[in-house]
């Protein structure tokens, strides 16, 4: 949008203005010169590419980064939130993509630790759990407070820490990618308790990358691109297409997105066997053959043993019955090393815990897997990381400002790519991708998408698990479904749609 060009009326002032936001890191101006507005009554979502500033944004409104330069003002009042005390204090809460809460305290606990009610110098848990109680009960949510939180499901995890947001006198209420583990039931239930909180005067600022969710959700638009305002947009007046444009400077066909882009013709040898195989409170009887040159997806709901299969092919859930054979010969993983020394790579699903090293750099990320390979005595020389780094930069389009930035600062979708280069180091013959795509935009996926397959052209054999099922339909040569921690039927190339995945999880015959 051009500095000139006016902002979209809208029906009320704005309870909260940035304007000129600027923010610089070393070697990165992540915002420049950046407009937002939300109002009360709207769910605003914030869009654009990985590394076009949405985080940055994020954190300055919410006092993690302070702005270099610009103003903000929070009902009509400058206001200054040097620090995240100080926007909470203004009435600025978030809900994060991870739930940032205390998973062995009750639920009543995490709503109200720190702000516990006492009675006689002792904490009053009858009033406690009755509060939380009571605060969940608004929310359409009727569960036992009194439970541990890590004893109920992410999407009830999640509207624990939203009810926690709410306990305080919140005006604004910032929701970053709490989607991304939701499957679809589990985001109506959320989307129906924004609407309520909308209803009641609540400002939601909501960061998602999933198109169908922005236009489900959302009141207003704003995109930015490369750190900079592309424009503020009322949802009805912005086409979906040309929403995607405006995140990436160009053209971009949409359909292509769920469209089949693998041919069977390129399948081979199997690589990698499992009959019978199992993991006690893991997936059971599961049969598997994943073949060189061939992506295997991986299809079902959430819960359905995707991310089980995985672990248990890696080495991390010891197989503990039936069998596994890599190359026809039978193989038996101790741990995720015996799966590496057989040429097995595994990108997992919650990169920011299991997969990056946040405070080291993105040569140290991407030599990691390939120095353990090598073994403690066989040292990496620097000159020769560096050599490795750079050309995995360069070839998968990481945008970083050298190989020694911490990878923690970079984007999501670049963060990924930067792992799918750690495993391509290390001359794999199999890769397991779980939820590859995950929280990154839809440029980003497309890249990462083509290069999987890019991947199977060189001989790869890969087991390619998302949530997305349009995203395995479209880069899978076969799909195999699971139900309940079981496979319960395959789908092979050429006859692979959405609807007959569906089918088959439901129970239907093919």
């Amino acid at each position: 949008m051009n500095a000139n060009t006016p902002l979209p009326a809208a029906p009320a002032l704005p309870i909260l203005h940035m304007r000129g936001i600027d923010k610089r890191f070393p070697g990165v101006h992540a915002l420049k010169n950046v407009e937002f507005r939300l109002f009360p009554g709207e769910v605003h979502t914030l869009m654009g590419q990985n590394g076009a500033g949405k985080s940055t944004l994020i954190k300055v409104l919410t006092g993690v980064h302070p702005a270099d330069a610009g103003e903000i003002t929070l009902a009509g009042q400058q206001v200054h939130l040097t620090a995240p005390e100080a926007a909470e204090a203004a009435g600025i809460r978030t809900v994060y993509q991870e739930v940032n809460l205390c998973p062995n305290l009750s639920v009543a606990e995490n709503i109200y630790i720190g702000r516990f009610p006492k009675r006689a110098g002792r904490i009053d848990w009858a009033t406690l759990n009755r509060a939380a109680a009571d605060l969940l009960a608004g929310l359409a949510l009727h569960i036992d407070v009194t439970r541990p939180l890590n004893t109920y499901p992410i999407a009830v995890q999640q509207m624990v820490a939203i009810a926690r947001a709410l306990s305080v006198d919140a005006r604004i209420l910032i929701l970053d990618e709490p989607t991304s583990s939701l499957d679809e039931d589990e985001v109506q239930k959320l989307f129906t308790v924004l609407r309520q909180l909308k209803a009641r005067g609540m400002a939601i600022l909501f960061v998602t990358h999933f198109l169908e969710q922005t236009y489900g959700i959302s009141d207003r638009i704003t995109v930015l691109r490369n750190g900079e305002l592309e424009g503020e947009y009322r949802v009805d007046e912005l086409p979906r297409l040309t929403l995607i444009h405006k995140m990436v400077g160009r053209q971009i066909d949409l359909e292509s997105l769920n469209q089949p882009q693998a041919n069977a013709a390129t399948a081979g040898e199997t690589f990698l066997n499992a009959r019978d195989a199992g993991h006690s409170g893991g997936v059971q009887g599961l049969d598997l053959e994943i073949r060189a040159g061939e992506v295997l997806g991986l299809g079902g709901l959430l819960g359905s043993g995707r991310t089980e299969t995985a672990r248990l092919l890696f080495g991390v859930d010891g197989c503990d019955s039936g069998q596994l054979a890599v190359g026809g010969k039978q193989a038996h993983f101790k741990s995720p090393h015996d799966a590496i020394q057989h040429g097995i790579g595994y990108c997992p699903e919650d990169r920011k815990t299991e997969g990056i090293i946040a405070d080291l750099s993105v040569r140290e990320n991407i030599i990691l897997a390939l120095q353990a390979k090598r073994g403690l005595f066989r040292y990496l020389p620097k000159k020769r990381q560096y050599a490795i780094a750079d050309e995995y930069i360069k070839q998968l389009g990481i945008k970083t400002p050298d190989a020694d930035r911490p990878i923690g600062l970079l984007s999501g979708g670049n963060q990924q790519k930067a792992l799918l280069a750690r495993w391509m180091a290390t001359d794999p013959k199999m890769l397991i991708l779980d939820e590859p795509t995950r929280g990154i935009d839809v440029a980003a996926k497309l890249e990462i998408m083509d290069q999987v397959l890019a991947l199977t052209r060189k001989g790869l054999a890969i087991l390619f698990i998302s949530s997305e099922m349009g995203e395995v339909v479209r880069v899978s040569h076969r799909i195999a479904v699971l139900r309940d921690r079981r496979k319960v039927g395959e789908l092979p190339a050429g006859s692979v749609d959405e609807q007959a995945v569906f089918q088959l999880i439901a129970g239907g015959e093919q």
